[in-house]
């Protein structure tokens, strides 16, 4: 549809403080979803949509409830929780109540938004409810718990019910949860499912919740094209993702905001203690930490705080089951320390990281939809990003599956092998071995000891202290020194000798504008032997 022709947000019979607030967010003109989806809903259809992550889903159910909530205000009804939005994930719940209230801001009293998702104790949230907020924001079994304890009564005023990210409400092990709570709503509601894959949990759940519904199956291709998204691949082993990743991030070959996904989560504080000897910040994002510590990382990361977050697949991902299954069953997941993680919580999806120009695998996912997750959280909206998988010889299937999956005949979102010459920075490898001896095993799981610790107490003062003083919260940075050892000072600097027979690399690469669209900062490191020989041949 061109630009022109789109059904823009002013001529959809919404109200004027839904259309100013929306004005207010910079969003010219609906995504795609959206000028599909919001007429539909706002004609009372039940809906089933795919779209991409990044894609704009949220508002285009959050408009249509609003907007249904705003109607129905005109005429004297007593005040009562009108819309259930079911998520996966608390981080999930708070993004969905945060863009309620942006959408909100010039009807707040109107329609009122809580969040029940996180928070540990049900009792304490009782309260909230009792003041019959318009939208309830929640994951199943938290609404369920509310349910069961009467706080929360839906039987005679629900009028919406979202489920949203709907295929991974299923994998993340609420099925039961959502089917207990089916019994407590009214016989007739509209009802709105959005998923990033259709699956046949989320086909089981059409059939549960919708009537008659119009299925809006857009963008097919689960991932932008190339003119968005540069995809590559560079073959490396284990020694060497550790040289690539110092170099590229150490030379700014790799500029802007940037993701970096590992395996396990004692891969991520190995890469974290490895990149802080080179004095280079980054945070993990590990589920073992509190939820709050969690949500702040990531809010600081989108304020640009800082430029790196290193982050696993949660094993409720790779293994819905696993929880529930038979002992001795599992297969290779997270290790040990996994027992205590989050079990609504995967980093890949469902959480919200704003203009990332780079998501580099440094370890590849073990599935196609994995990689897709991962992968899409770069180049969303309108915006450029960039894809970089280290591939060592025990993944290349897992490579080639994807490329299947991505590529069949259409060139357009393959991935392409990234031109880079190892021998280039022969001349870091010997301090990029000092630094992966000094990462011990040891080393590791001191530091994982001291995050946790660390950030349970960052968790309590974010809860009571800055709640009362909110400008402090920016002071708590989550990105700070864990390595127990001294760390050498010639670690950090690039020597002269290097700089120098790397300048003209950087300079290349090292445009002030991050993630221009239309260049893209990891093409900058591209040879041409004769061009290097020369250039080694100039400067002797």
């Amino acid at each position: 549809v061109m630009a022109a022709d789109r059904l823009q947000f002013h001529e959809m019979g919404l109200d004027d403080r839904l259309v100013k607030a929306v004005a207010d967010l910079g969003w010219s003109q609906p995504t795609l979803i959206q000028e599909k989806a919001i007429p539909l809903a706002l004609e009372g259809k039940d809906l089933l949509a795919r779209a991409r992550t990044g894609s704009g889903k949220t508002a285009s159910y959050a408009i249509p409830v609003i907007q249904r909530i705003l109607a129905s205000k005109q005429s004297v009804r007593e005040q009562d929780v009108r819309a259930l939005i079911l998520v996966p994930t608390k981080e999930l719940g708070q993004q969905v109540q945060a863009m309620i209230r942006q959408l909100t801001a010039y009807c707040s009293r109107d329609v009122r938004v809580a969040d029940i998702s996180g928070k540990a104790d049900v009792s304490t949230q009782r309260p909230i409810l009792m003041e019959k907020p318009d939208v309830v924001v929640g994951t199943p079994s938290r609404v369920l718990a509310h349910l069961k304890a009467q706080n929360l009564l839906l039987h005679s005023s629900l009028e919406m019910l979202v489920v949203d990210e709907a295929d991974l409400v299923f994998s993340f092990g609420f099925e039961s949860d959502l089917k207990n709570l089916l019994c407590h709503l009214p016989k007739i509601y509209q009802s709105f499912l959005m998923s990033a894959t259709f699956n046949e949990d989320v086909q089981a759940l059409k059939e549960l919740l919708l009537h008659n519904p119009v299925s809006l199956k857009l963008q097919g291709s689960q991932l932008p094209d190339s003119s968005q998204l540069q995809q590559y691949t560079i073959k490396c082993e284990e020694e060497d993702k550790f040289l690539l990743i110092y170099t590229l991030l150490k030379l700014q070959l790799v500029q802007g905001k940037t993701l970096l996904f590992v395996g396990a989560v004692d891969r991520s504080y190995r890469l974290k203690l490895f990149l802080e000897q080179f004095g280079i910040p980054a945070c993990v994002l590990n589920s073992e930490l509190p939820v709050q510590s969690r949500c702040h990382i990531i809010s600081q990361f989108n304020q640009g705080f800082y430029d790196i977050i290193i982050a696993t697949d949660e094993q409720s991902l790779a293994e819905p089951a696993a929880s529930s299954s038979g002992k001795g069953k599992k297969k290779k997941g997270p290790e040990k320390g996994a027992k205590t993680t989050d079990k609504e919580y995967g980093v890949s999806r469902g959480v919200d990281f704003q203009n990332v120009a780079n998501v580099i695998n440094f370890d590849f996912p073990t599935s196609v939809d994995s990689y897709i997750h991962r992968v899409g959280r770069t180049a969303r909206a309108d915006n450029p990003g960039t894809a970089l998988s280290f591939i060592s010889h025990t993944e290349v299937g897992a490579l080639e599956e994807v490329e299947e999956a991505l590529g069949g005949d259409n060139a357009e979102t393959a991935l392409k092998p990234y031109e880079f010459r190892m021998e280039e920075i022969e001349g870091f490898r010997y301090r990029c071995r000092d630094a992966m001896r000094a990462v011990t095993k040891q080393a590791v799981r001191e530091a994982r000891l001291k995050e946790i610790k660390q950030e349970l107490l960052n968790s309590e003062k974010l809860k009571t202290y800055f709640e009362d003083n909110p400008r402090d919260l920016q002071l708590l940075r989550h990105d700070k020194d864990l390595h127990p050892a001294v760390i050498k000072p010639h670690m950090k600097n690039i020597p002269d000798y290097l700089s120098k027979k790397h300048a003209r690399l950087v300079l290349k690469g090292s445009s002030k504008a991050k993630n221009v669209p239309g260049r893209n900062p990891l093409k900058s490191f591209r040879y041409t032997g004769s061009r290097s020989k020369k250039a080694k041949g100039a400067k002797s």
